[in-house]
């Protein structure tokens, strides 16, 4: 059996209009990825019982309060059995009451300029998600800044916003909280989600995923791809642990 991952999408404020291609595409690789996503929108999935069988979970483009207090239970204690996670973009902005949330995401959205072309630079060459990257990555995608600095627990920022290659006119007046240098995509070997008596799983966020166009990128696609085939590897998980509380043995 290939790994499984649960697919979340479900938003209750913005929605971004690249969620049904970013849907596709993840579809589109799942036989090159090996592995089985479920997609869903239905916060009734987050029990104990039904994330047991997945070896992660991806947030995808979310926003807002998207699980009631029985899904943020079921996915802390996910958390603590050693599951591992995965969000992209705007899913940074989901969760806001959810402190372990914000701590396994690495940090919650602040705000972004307008979308225009930008560049990012690779600071680690040599992860699944960022090898096949330019060291300068140049794309059309909104820059997130985010409300606190990801580092600040334990994480290991691969991508960097190149300020100088886009315009942030609120950047003065709102004051940069994310550190330097600016953190787009970054990983955690332990997610800081997990509780202290917990087995933590991998974590991994991507900033960037707005555009509908971007989702059809193969480099971007490539750097979505190597997140999800890095957290996999985890070993806290029954795909490559059989003594994994979580998810489906190989």
């Amino acid at each position: 059996m290939p790994p499984r991952i649960l697919a979340y999408s479900a938003t209750a404020g913005y929605r971004h209009d690249s969620i049904e291609a970013s849907i596709e595409a993840l579809k589109a690789k799942e036989s090159a990825l090996d592995v089985k996503f479920d997609f869903t929108e239905d916060k009734s999935k987050f029990t104990d019982e039904n994330l047991s069988q997945y070896d992660a979970i991806l947030f995808l483009n979310n926003s807002g309060i998207v699980l009631d207090d029985t899904g943020k239970a079921a996915l802390q204690n996910y958390f603590n059995l050693g599951g591992n996670f995965l969000a992209i973009h705007c899913a940074a902005d989901a969760l806001r009451d959810s402190p372990f949330f914000g701590r396994q995401i690495g940090a919650y959205f602040d705000y972004h300029p307008e979308i225009q072309e930008s560049a990012v630079d690779v600071l680690d060459k040599t992860h699944p998600s960022t090898v096949m990257l330019p060291d300068k990555w140049r794309l059309l995608d909104e820059m997130y800044n985010f409300e606190s600095d990801p580092r600040a627990v334990g994480a290991k920022v691969l991508l960097t916003a190149d300020e100088s290659s886009y315009q942030d006119p609120q950047a003065k007046e709102k004051g940069l909280r994310h550190g330097s240098p600016h953190p787009i995509a970054w990983y955690q070997e332990r997610g800081a989600g997990v509780e202290s008596h917990g087995i933590a799983g991998r974590s991994w966020f991507t900033g960037l995923g707005h555009c509908i166009e971007i989702w059809s990128d193969d480099l971007f696609l490539g750097h979505v791809m190597g997140g999800i085939k890095w957290v996999l590897q985890s070993k806290t998980t029954k795909a490559f642990n059989a003594n994994g509380n979580v998810g489906i043995a190989s």
